[in-house]
């Protein structure tokens, strides 16, 4: 199927063939019959593509601050890396579609198979959406009109903020397509509305529609409103419109009544006047997207909706309230469609989206529609020997770790699989792997395919690896190898059944700084103190990761880096864990906390993993004391040694030993031999880490293997 996406590194806006996406639970699958571009939105992100580095980071001074930060603590080199490789990222544009359903995942209510709906789907043949993101067209509302849904609850969500009443006078800034439908939705609840605008075709729609209308380049707009108000001033004032300056905000402030209410739902400068809103006591609030559940993950993600007592209007309701407006003749969007254009023919559209002064542009898709969860993007070839790769994720640690490692050993890459289908096509391309799948399975019926790699959210790493160990693949999977003792016991006895190999991503012991400390240490050192610190920085409680259901919490999902390090160095097994955190309610996942780790062999060791520390400092630092020696590793840049013969410094660039560890992987799979990381030294290090958490939920020292 096709796709389009945007590049913003090249400021190119593609149509691209990907692979179908797979119905997932809690999801519908649409066929695409109609698509709406958003003028503003799309305009911005082609714009921002096209535009030079220099002014990339003028746009996003925050991200630059970021970016000097990094390199502070990391260096210069794998920062532009990082850097580059963001920017190579695909973005899928749209979020306007109208389509057939064509399937229905696990969980799903209220939507089947043949229902017209109205989502907030990309500009794609074939979407899968979440079900509280699809909304049900009325039979008498066609798909053109229908097509106006998303972006009119974007109107509709500021309105509601707004809380207009009969007979208030609500001035609206900008009078895009966001902001015509807004005055015209005001206008439809008996609100008085007075549109302000640059362009004179604007206006006149607009008056058509019963607003009444100014131009700040003919008219002295406050004025304007303070005569049409009678001296009042507005009740309310929605912004619509983009603007780089302070100048609307201002503006708006003093057209404002006494108390009168300020919604920005478009995009301008914030610097705020405190005598102009302390004067007039009024309210400022920023207008978040669709409605109440947008970017909550148990909203959109999981289905779970608000419930209506509560939350009366979530975005799936202003989905329905404004297919019902149109349904019922309130909201004419018909006048609004300044052109049509079939989806093969998409550049006739964003060829000109800076300059065409278009309203609204409709893409009209094919009635037939090519369903294939793989694309061939290189010609497949196998060399036989026994290292043909499948790769099952696309995300940030493939792109920037990943692949340009395995680049670098030579790896034979013959599939990369994901969810969209956009990401890993993207990297296929870049990386010259054969085919792009939307379906892991892909990977795991063909024979020919020696080696998965895994790098999944962390609840699928259990299931996906046995499922590869039973398809009779070596398996690398990004840690953790599970989030529970369940499935650990489950890969337990899959891995017992099989011949084939099984690695976890602790690459810091193939570091070359690990490599020297080790070699100071010898492969018998005794018992040592140990102290590890990761300054992980701050991720918010909405992240992924966070959720022990899914992401298992940042100290089995991130910690258990610093746990296998230490059983490296001290060659030796954890026996006991015990788990302290910051200001944390047992059973509740924290990332602010300090692990006890005894050892076979005496060693102890205390790993701190804080996430409240600056990101100016370095992120990991380990502190060794064995038989009057000291040896210090600071963020896998230097390492430092006193008391130790022959060696007293090495320095490298950032090098945490990615491209060491898939090396020796790819020359594990053509020639054989040993493990990377002995089965055992997995396992012990995995169950230290779920046992960390159990020490915390329970208050006391966890036995390891008991």
């Amino acid at each position: 199927m096709k796709q389009i996406i945007q590049d913003l590194k090249k400021g190119n806006t593609i149509l691209e063939e990907v692979p179908t996406p797979l119905v997932k639970k809690g999801h519908v699958l649409i066929k695409t019959h109609r698509s709406l571009v958003s003028l503003g939105t799309e305009k911005m992100l082609v714009e921002f593509g096209k535009s030079s580095l220099i002014s990339k980071a003028r746009q996003q001074p925050e991200r630059v601050r970021e970016v000097l930060q990094k390199i502070k603590a990391e260096g210069l080199i794998p920062t532009l890396e990082a850097v580059f490789n963001k920017l190579e990222q695909p973005l899928p544009l749209g979020y306007c579609n109208v389509g057939v359903v064509v399937e229905v995942g696990e969980g799903v209510q209220g939507i089947k198979i043949g229902d017209r709906v109205a989502s907030n789907g990309p500009h794609a043949e074939i979407v899968c959406v979440p079900q509280n993101l699809v909304a049900i067209i009325p039979q008498e509302v066609s798909d053109d009109e229908a097509a106006f849904t998303v972006i009119g609850s974007i109107g509709l969500q500021g309105i509601r903020l707004c809380n207009p009443t009969l007979g208030e006078t609500i001035v609206v800034v900008g009078l895009g397509l966001i902001g015509l439908i807004t005055a015209e939705l005001l206008v439809a609840n008996g609100c008085r509305v007075i549109g302000i605008d640059l362009d004179d075709r604007k206006l006149a729609l607009a008056q058509t529609k019963g607003i009444l209308t100014l131009n700040p380049r003919q008219d002295k707009v406050e004025e304007s409103v303070l005569q049409l108000t009678s001296g009042m001033g507005s009740d309310g004032v929605i912004i619509t419109a983009s603007a780089k300056g302070d100048e609307i905000i201002t503006q708006a402030a003093r057209m404002s009544r006494k108390r009168g209410r300020i919604i920005l739902v478009g995009v301008i400068g914030l610097n705020l006047s405190r005598a102009d809103f302390y004067e007039k006591e009024l309210s400022f609030q920023v207008s978040c997207s669709y409605g109440p559940g947008r970017y909550d993950e148990n909203y959109e993600g999981r289905g779970i909706d608000y419930p209506l007592a509560f939350v009366r209007w979530t975005e799936k309701r202003n989905f329905e309230t404004i297919l019902e407006t149109i349904r019922a003749g309130k909201l004419d969007v018909v006048s609004l469609i300044t052109e049509k254009v079939p989806f093969y023919e998409y550049n006739r559209i964003y060829d000109n989206i800076s300059g065409s002064g278009a309203i609204a542009s409709l893409l009209e898709y094919p009635e037939t529609v090519s369903r294939a969860s793989k694309v061939e993007v290189h010609t497949a070839s196998f060399s036989g020997d026994g290292a043909a790769i499948g790769i099952i994720g696309a995300g940030n640690f493939t792109k920037m770790s990943m692949l340009p490692a395995l680049e670098k050993a030579n790896a034979q890459l013959v599939y990369i699989a994901s969810s969209s289908g956009v990401s890993g096509t993207a990297l296929a391309k870049k990386h010259k792997i054969a085919i792009s799948t939307t379906d892991y399975k892909d990977i795991l019926r063909d024979q020919n395919v020696n080696a998965v790699m895994i790098t999944t959210r962390h609840n699928m790493h259990a299931r996906q690896v046995i499922e590869s160990l039973e398809a009779g693949k070596h398996v690398f999977v990004e840690k953790p190898l599970a989030i529970n003792l369940a499935e650990l016991n489950q890969i337990m006895a899959a891995y017992q059944e099989q011949t084939k190999s099984l690695t976890v991503g602790f690459n810091r012991r193939f570091s070359p700084h690990a490599d020297a400390i080790k070699k100071a240490l010898g492969n018998d050192p005794g018992p040592m103190n140990i102290v590890a610190t990761m300054n992980a920085g701050f991720i918010p409680e909405s992240v992924w990761i966070h959720d022990m259901q899914v992401g298992g919490g940042r100290i089995i999902g991130e910690a258990c880096h610093l746990i296998d390090l230490i059983s490296f160095f001290a060659a030796s097994r954890v026996k006991e864990v015990c788990m302290t955190a910051m200001g944390q309610q047992p059973g509740v996942a924290t990332d602010n906390a300090t692990l006890l780790l005894k050892y076979d062999n005496g060693t102890n060791a205390t790993v701190h993993y804080f996430a409240n520390g600056s990101k100016a400092y370095a992120k990991e630092r380990v502190e060794i004391y064995s038989q009057n020696r000291t040896l210090i590793l600071n963020n896998f840049i230097e390492t430092t040694a006193f008391g130790v013969k022959g060696f007293k410094r090495l320095k490298t660039r950032l090098d945490k030993g990615h491209k060491e560890q898939f090396n020796r992987f790819v020359q594990h799979l053509q020639s054989g031999g040993e493990a990377l990381i002995p089965f055992e030294s997995i396992l012990n290090t995995s169950e230290a880490a779920i046992a960390a958490v159990e020490s915390l939920k329970e208050g006391r020292w966890i036995q390891i293997g008991s």
